[in-house]
């Protein structure tokens, strides 16, 4: 599903943001990306949906190249990619309907499959009654609700969460876990970076630590392994 071969990434100032990483995500894992701040994280998850390019070695998803994989080419990998990030990224202008629809309308999806679609990741995030509404009118747990539902509504094989609970209070962010661990049950693969060790530690899932910009722990019901 997600394959990577001694992946480097060097920054124009001489950064080695990753070096030599080489490691391989399965069909329906579920998988946390842990390590201190500037580790390298956040480059691992942007290489993976061609937000950044490697410098040197090969990234697969799927039957994509992404080391090769021209400009032009993009959007489609990312039909099969959901990406959330921390901040939600909502369109304020739009209701929470026109939000996720939106996914769906840039690639030109017909228009009766827009509409049935929405209502149902709407209805599987639990705000099939706030589909009215505008992002300033919800609670930071139901924008990331939206922002889940944007991510799914296009069936991606892939979901890239990058901190998805770092400005959700724990209640909320344990709310947004079992929503995630549903999804993946369904079949969706998930690559979530996250800071939080009591998430980690609680649901024993497959933990990829990053330290420097090398890979120096991968386990299968990992705990966080790190000291706040």
């Amino acid at each position: 599903m997600i394959e990577m071969q001694d992946v480097w990434k060097t920054y124009p100032d001489g950064t080695h943001a990753l070096r030599g990483i080489t490691v391989k995500v399965d069909s329906n894992e579920f998988v946390y990306v842990v390590g201190p701040s500037g580790a390298g994280k956040s480059t691992f998850m942007k290489l993976i949906y061609r937000e950044e390019r490697p410098t040197k070695g090969h990234i697969f998803v799927d039957s994509f190249n992404l080391a090769k994989l021209k400009k032009r080419k993009i959007p489609y990998l990312r039909r099969n990619i959901g990406v959330i990030f921390q901040d939600f990224r909502l369109l304020p202008k739009l209701t929470v309907a026109e939000n996720v629809a939106f996914a769906m309308e840039v690639i030109e999806a017909p228009t009766k499959l827009i509409r049935r679609r929405t209502v149902e990741v709407l209805d599987l995030v639990g705000l099939k009654d706030k589909r009215s509404s505008y992002p300033s009118q919800l609670s930071g747990g139901e924008q990331q609700r939206v922002a889940i539902a944007r991510a799914i509504v296009n069936n991606p094989a892939v979901i890239v969460a990058d901190e998805p609970t770092g400005n959700l209070d724990p209640e909320t962010s344990m709310g947004i876990m079992r929503l995630l661990e549903e999804i993946n049950l369904r079949g969706t693969t998930i690559v979530m970076a996250t800071h939080n060790r009591d998430i980690v530690n609680s649901m024993r899932k497959r933990v990829i630590a990053i330290e420097d910009g090398t890979i120096v722990r991968d386990q299968l019901r990992g705990d966080y392994g790190y000291e706040d």
